[in-house]
């Protein structure tokens, strides 16, 4: 194992390890392809049926699509920027923006890793009743174990860990396709039909796909991967092209595990399923080997994912804090190119939700959706900087690109509803400490007026969400 060593200045790190387009690659699809294709079954038939799914989905992919192609326009325009979604928000709208777009960021990939392990322990929670759907103490006490095994296995190296992301990639992917394969070959044409306009529970169409957005932002979570880990490409160009990959290689897949789903049981019957519920669909269509195939895939496909988010999450604050934006320490890294103290940073805030998840009515739903919640602003944020610099570039077809990326991006905002809003300013607004110690250290004015309307809005969302938390208008 490399040795702790580590190094203090900005300007003396590591070289970079350099990573080739089909690791890029691998690490977005990687990233994409974790926890989320497993519960979409469920997710999807709680809210819709058939008709709002393939609507769902194609507002989703023609949304998604845009955001891809602007990390793709992003990665070549500006290609003097790394780490890009917390890049791209400083550079079109100001550090204390910038700052936040990181911080969010890296606390959706942090609580996203949460939900890997809820899921884990929920799946072995079938045939181990003292781990229940991943809330229990002893799932909590297991996945505690995961989360500092994987925090050793990254400190050797970043290279080594991306290649095994690199292999893990292609194994987990088959047996998704398989279930895909599985599904049609048992699908019943009745069953589809029935579930088509979905259900008495699921309200107006409008609502039923409204109620299906985040779960689509949660599973497309990791389509700007390339574009993180950019200070890593052997070319600069190999960032879009991994981006735009990996989203068209996974898109079609999620759309056909939600909706080959609804030509096997009746949604009622999806909606009551544990999770991963793609293993119960398989069951009742193939026998109990269908729940312990989908089940070893969801286990390697989930430890994958980890893995990406992990790295992914640390080179945010790593190279946040190299362009002053966070404090010092976080800008050290061990010979083997690992930010450290980053590494250990995104581990102890997944253990804290960890924690909070023991509390949550639901475990895996509360942290999907919050986890979709806090990556909103950072979108947002990367979409509007694409359309700010086409506009006066006068290029015309950038320009709606990023346009048409804000937004949906400004509707995913609407379609998360005020409780996922309040408990992200409740996220977001104590991160400014790490914000003021960074200029204090640089002996910077500590934040201008334009960032202290910033501030204060970010403070009045969270005391707004502690108060409605705290008076039962809300709950976790």
């Amino acid at each position: 194992m490399a040795q702790a060593q580590t190094t203090e200045s900005p300007r003396s790190s590591p070289p970079a390890a350099k990573l080739t387009l089909p690791t890029l690659t691998a690490m977005v699809v990687g990233s994409m392809v974790g926890a989320g294709v497993f519960s979409l079954p469920r997710r999807f038939a709680e809210e819709t049926g058939v008709a709002g799914a393939l609507i769902a989905w194609v507002i989703a992919g023609a949304g998604m699509l845009m955001l891809a192609l602007v990390f793709q326009t992003l990665a070549v325009r500006r290609a003097d920027l790394d780490a890009g979604v917390y890049a791209y928000a400083k550079a079109g709208f100001g550090e204390y923006l910038g700052f936040f777009s990181a911080f969010g960021y890296w606390a959706s990939a942090c609580v996203g890793n949460v939900t890997y392990w809820v899921l884990i322990m929920s799946t072995v929670g079938a045939v181990w009743p003292a781990l229940g759907e991943g809330d229990t103490v002893t799932a909590a006490a297991l996945s505690t174990v995961g989360l500092w095994g994987f925090f050793l296995l990254i400190r050797r190296g970043v290279k080594e860990a991306a290649t095994v992301n690199r292999i893990v990639t292609v194994a987990k992917v088959v047996p998704i396709l398989v279930f895909v394969v599985l599904a049609l070959c048992y699908f019943r044409a009745d069953v589809f039909a029935a579930n088509f306009h979905g259900a008495d529970y699921a309200g107006s169409l409008f609502d039923q796909v409204r109620g299906t957005m985040l779960a689509t932002v949660f599973v497309f979570l990791g389509v700007e991967g390339a574009s993180v880990y950019s200070r890593h490409a052997e070319r600069r160009a190999d960032v879009g092209r991994a981006t735009l990959l990996g989203f068209l290689s996974v898109f079609c897949v999620f759309a056909s595990v939600t909706i080959v789903s609804y030509g096997l049981l009746p949604m009622s019957e999806i909606a009551g399923l544990r999770q991963p519920s793609m293993a119960g669909v398989l069951e009742h269509a193939v026998g109990t080997w269908g729940q312990a195939f989908v089940s070893v895939g969801l286990i390697v496909s989930v430890l994958g994912a980890y893995l990406a988010w992990t790295l992914m999450a640390a080179e945010v604050l790593f190279v946040a804090a190299k362009d002053d934006d966070m404090p010092r320490f976080l800008r050290r890294a061990t010979p083997a190119d690992v930010p450290e103290p980053a590494l250990l940073m995104t581990t102890l805030l997944s253990q804290v939700v960890l924690v909070v998840t023991l509390f949550s009515d639901d475990a895996f739903d509360f942290a999907l959706d919050l986890t979709s919640a806090l990556s909103l602003i950072p979108y947002l944020l990367a979409a509007a900087f694409a359309a700010r610099i086409a506009w006066p570039a006068r290029r015309r077809g950038e320009l709606v690109v990023g346009l048409l990326a804000t937004l949906y991006t400004a509707f995913l905002v609407y379609a998360a509803g005020p409780k996922y809003l309040l408990v992200s300013f409740i996220v977001y607004a104590p991160a400014t400490v790490l914000f003021v110690m960074a200029r204090r250290e640089q002996g910077r004015r500590l934040f201008s007026p334009r960032e202290l309307a910033v501030l204060a809005v970010s403070v009045a969302g969270a005391v707004a969400g502690v108060l409605a938390l705290a008076l039962g208008w809300i709950s976790l």
